[in-house]
């Protein structure tokens, strides 16, 4: 049984949920899921389904290509296909800080996210014996204000050798370079604390202990050029109260940061986020 993933997005009208699934009908393709949705205030439809086939010629190029010209040039469709066996290979970009890392890589380990992770990628090389314990390629790129150019080049031949289709900062302190951000656009996620913009700096958590916070959470999100203001793909929160401690914030934050970011990992990986407008739709 072949299994297929298609995401469209176009302007919304008529008759684009009965063509395309009776469409999928006549190619001999069992729908197994379905959602959609209509953004009313920007005339945008987007959809989400997952089909079977079970024909033993089944062709997938041969179904993309007329699947645009049955489908996507008549409703002027943005769109695209994906295979049950096409894993996306996702880079880890780290620094110093490993609690992302080693929840990322345990996942991985047992099998919880369908992608590949073929390399790690740091600015310091703190983190290689964690790599090595998963048996995972890794890579020192040195990326300071004085080589800059030199990096960033070292960081897109990697991903170009590797093949990578997306890339995760898990915990990476720096900042992304507008042209990596151009040729990864919306495949690149970061995470972070949701105290922005109230408590910036190299201390959030004891700026907002100071202010007694009742709530503190994570955000992840795509990365674009304005620093944190990318397309959101995922959030949490935690309750504290006056009884934690700066460490008790930081401890809960953490467990955020791990919860928030593999659960982004994990929808962009199954094709289920779809960007518009500097926003997301996310099908769960």
């Amino acid at each position: 049984m072949q299994k297929i993933t298609i995401l469209i997005h176009c302007e919304d009208q008529k008759a684009i949920i009965a063509s395309v699934t009776n469409y999928i009908s006549s190619i001999d393709g069992n729908i197994i899921y379905l959602d959609q949705h209509v953004d009313a205030d920007e005339n945008v439809f987007f959809m989400r389904l997952e089909c079977e086939f079970s024909a033993k010629n089944w062709n997938i190029e041969a179904i993309k290509t007329d699947f645009q010209a049955k489908l996507a040039a008549p409703f002027n469709m943005s769109w695209e296909m994906y295979t049950q066996n096409e894993k996306p290979r996702m880079a880890l970009f780290v620094s110093k800080y490993d609690h992302c890392l080693y929840d990322i890589l345990g996942r991985y380990s047992a099998g919880e996210l369908p992608l590949e992770i073929p390399l790690i990628i740091s600015n310091h090389e703190d983190l290689k014996a964690v790599a090595e314990r998963f048996s995972i390629p890794f890579h020192y790129v040195p990326f300071t204000k004085d080589i800059k150019t030199e990096g960033e080049q070292k960081q897109l031949d990697l991903l170009k050798e590797y093949n990578i289709d997306f890339i995760v900062l898990a915990r990476y302190m720096q900042i992304i370079t507008p042209n990596l951000i151009a040729q990864y656009k919306n495949q690149i996620i970061n995470i972070h604390h949701s105290f922005l913009p109230a408590f910036p700096g190299a201390k959030p958590y004891h700026s907002a202990f100071k202010r007694g916070v009742k709530i503190i959470g994570a955000t992840s999100h795509y990365v674009t050029e304005g620093l944190d203001e990318g397309p959101i793909i995922e959030q949490d929160i935690a309750r504290v109260s006056h009884s934690h401690s700066i460490e008790d914030f930081i401890m809960k934050g953490r467990d955020l940061e791990r919860m928030v970011l593999a659960r982004a990992i994990k929808l962009h990986a199954e094709r289920k986020t779809m960007v518009y407008d500097n926003k997301t739709v996310v099908f769960l």
